[in-house]
């Protein structure tokens, strides 16, 4: 018997298909909305509707007969600055008034850490000042404000905070250590890499996302942080791959204030896919507390930092010749390495 029906913008993305894969299994109701085609073998499964979400024609028709949207769609940091805000902003505005419009029970919005920014303190609560690096994380920090304008309107609105989240079918800046280790390379962190740093494995955060779908309403109409409780330090995550590539290799240290100002430069050339956000949070503390949504919603992910790459590395490794064929700058595409693709030589 299906269950509720679930709107997932950006569905065909990375968290968007591991999402629909989630949801199917539930015997739920999945349709997806993205500018991007939903080419996976469930298609015949997904109700998918080609569109923009800032097209006010496109998100009304998918919204059709809908229980609850989860609001993943977003354009990341590597594009441009016009991009980023106008999907991630207006489109999250566009959303939000059709929701209300259609007086939606529920309305999931996908945020994330980085609208912490970089933070002097650890760990990051949920009431803590949001100050957003680049774009991208001031871009999130202000869908959110447009969030809590339509929860005073009444919808109920809940806002997950999750770490970077890896699993199958991810890529991105993760596809360069997969690949280092996989080809039997050693792999360089910034600085002494004994900083604790955390990640979060895409199933858990489906999980939550699903648990906020069908919770207490009162409970979930809230902000929430995610994020692996069982974590490590930048060298034991990355060293946990080499161990599973089976090479022997290990993890490197690099001077964190010269191998910042190179990839400042890299970036700044056009050279490096590597922005701001990464390259000077990767060497720092980086762990947000998980209490409120432990203790509102009973949640505890599944999934260590160690479990959550590896299952990664695993998935690229089996589909790693279709892999190289692509690029781009979403998080299921490789991202043009530039200079970082002949530095490896040097590992």
């Amino acid at each position: 018997m299906a269950g509720l029906v679930y709107l997932i913008t950006g569905g065909a993305g990375f968290l968007g298909i591991n999402l629909c894969r989630f949801l199917l299994s539930r015997n739920e109701v999945v349709r997806s909305l993205d500018i991007a085609a939903f080419n996976y073998p469930e298609r015949n499964l997904v109700d998918a509707i080609l569109g923009d979400v800032r097209d006010e024609n496109a998100v009304g028709r998918a919204m059709e007969g809908v229980d609850v949207v989860v609001h993943c769609a977003a354009a990341l940091p590597l594009c441009s600055r016009e991009e980023i805000l106008s999907t991630n902003v207006n489109g999250t505005r566009v959303v939000l008034e059709n929701s209300l419009r259609k007086n939606l029970p529920r309305f999931i919005n996908i945020s994330s850490t980085a609208v912490y920014g970089i933070p002097d303190h650890h760990p990051i609560f949920e009431d803590d000042k949001l100050e957003g690096v680049g774009p991208y994380g001031e871009s999130k920090i202000a869908a959110e404000k447009i969030c809590e304008e339509y929860r005073a309107k009444g919808l109920c609105v809940t806002i997950l905070r999750p770490k970077s989240f890896v699993g199958p079918e991810r890529l991105g800046a993760f596809e360069l250590l997969y690949d280092w280790a996989y080809e039997g390379r050693n792999f360089p962190v910034l600085g002494r890499g004994d900083n604790r740093y955390q990640f979060l494995d895409v199933e858990d955060l489906c999980s939550a996302i699903y648990l906020c779908a069908t919770a207490d309403r009162d409970l979930v109409n809230d902000a929430f942080n995610i994020a692996a409780t069982d974590f490590g330090t930048m060298r034991d995550n990355f060293q946990t791959v080499l161990d599973r590539a089976g090479h022997g290799k290990k993890v490197i240290t690099l001077p964190a204030g010269p191998s910042i100002l190179l990839l400042k430069i890299l970036e700044s050339l056009h050279l490096s896919p590597f922005y701001r956000w990464i390259y000077e949070t990767a060497g720092r503390e980086s762990f947000v507390s998980t209490q409120r949504i432990e203790t509102k919603l009973g949640f505890m992910p599944k999934y260590s930092n160690r479990e959550a790459l590896v299952r990664n590395y695993e998935w690229y490794v089996a589909h790693r010749d279709e892999v190289r064929k692509t690029s781009g700058k979403s998080h299921r595409v490789a991202w043009k390495a530039g200079a970082l693709r002949l530095a490896k030589c040097l590992f």
